[in-house]
């Protein structure tokens, strides 16, 4: 690896930039963000200087949305919800529970360890 250096007065300023590309993180990558810089500082300090910080919390957040699909409609097929056309109220407090307890999962098997 060669740096190079900007005359800055009278010193020699690396040019140093990170490498960033755009990479949309949502959601459970940003909570995973925030566990790692609280909780778990040795592993997020070492994502940032390696530079595969952004990819792994895309790569969180890509996984933890799929695996909240997948234990949903598990639980759907085993706790199916109330007809929507005639109780639309109940259908909607049903499904929202199936996915809270989906997200809670997923939080904690992945997230949060």
């Amino acid at each position: 690896m060669e740096l190079t250096y900007t005359m800055q007065g009278d010193y020699l300023i690396p040019d140093l930039a990170l490498s960033e590309e755009e990479t949309h993180i949502g959601k459970y990558g940003m909570l995973r963000k925030t566990y790692l810089k609280n909780h778990r500082k040795g592993m997020y300090a070492s994502l940032m200087l390696s530079g595969k910080l952004t990819e792994h919390l895309a790569e969180i957040d890509r996984t933890a949305k799929e695996r909240i699909e997948r234990i949903t409609a598990k639980l759907l097929t085993s706790s199916p919800a109330p007809d929507k056309a005639a109780d639309p109220m109940g259908w909607t407090g049903h499904m929202n529970n199936l996915r809270h307890l989906a997200e809670e999962t997923v939080l904690a098997e992945l997230v949060y360890s």
